[in-house]
């Protein structure tokens, strides 16, 4: 599972309903796109909301949409053999959000991709990417680069959390995700930093 960030630090956005200039700001970072071509982009999109605790993938299944987070905070999880609960990371607004290995080989996610709060998205369809894939010639390595830099950034993340202990992870946190903590179930951020709740709470209020 890939999210594709925006810069180095997740900032905290009133709830309002983004356009889809937001997304088209986003891929300019990676690429030139002439008016023709935002347009075309443009047209492929359509909105769609996803309720708290609703799924925008599912393991098992195969992943057929592309979706820019304009409202909300998703979860990328799984579930161990015992069904206790993993969060691997967290895709927070102005993030687009899709697991790759599922979308361009149709094999099923290995990984749940939740709504942690009400969301709203843009959405583009398999069909609709490959057309702009076969449209517009920088396509595939502006997505790439896109790519490239989610990956980074969560490797990045990884190996500041696996060096550090429980008190320090959720600083960096904190750090990285400044207001998300507020806004996304205890249970969930525990499961992130890999501690149990009752800890995480200890944590929170040692440092409160």
């Amino acid at each position: 599972m890939c999210y594709l960030p925006n810069d180095k630090k997740y900032q905290p956005l009133p709830f309002y309903l983004s356009d889809m200039e937001d997304i088209i700001n986003y891929m300019l970072q990676f690429g030139q796109l002439n008016t023709q071509q935002i347009e075309l982009i443009k047209s492929k999109l359509h909105e769609i909301s996803i309720k708290k605790g609703e799924y925008f993938s599912e393991a098992g299944k195969i992943a057929r949409q592309v979706g820019f987070l304009s409202e909300g905070v998703l979860r990328v999880c799984y579930y161990g053999n015992k069904g206790d609960e993993f969060t691997r990371c967290f895709v927070p607004e102005k993030r687009f959000a899709v697991d790759l290995n599922s979308f361009y080989n149709e094999i099923p996610c290995s990984e749940y991709v939740e709504a942690v709060t009400d969301c709203r998205m843009f959405v583009m369809n398999k069909a609709a990417f490959t057309e702009l894939c076969n449209t517009i010639a920088d396509w595939n390595p502006m997505f790439a680069r896109m790519t490239s830099s989610a990956l980074m950034r969560k490797v990045y993340e990884s190996s500041r959390m696996l060096s550090e202990d429980a008190t320090t992870r959720y600083l960096t946190f904190l750090e990285i995700y400044p207001g998300l903590s507020n806004r996304i179930p205890l249970s969930a951020l525990a499961s992130y930093l890999g501690i149990t709740q009752s800890s995480l709470s200890r944590i929170r209020k040692n440092i409160s």
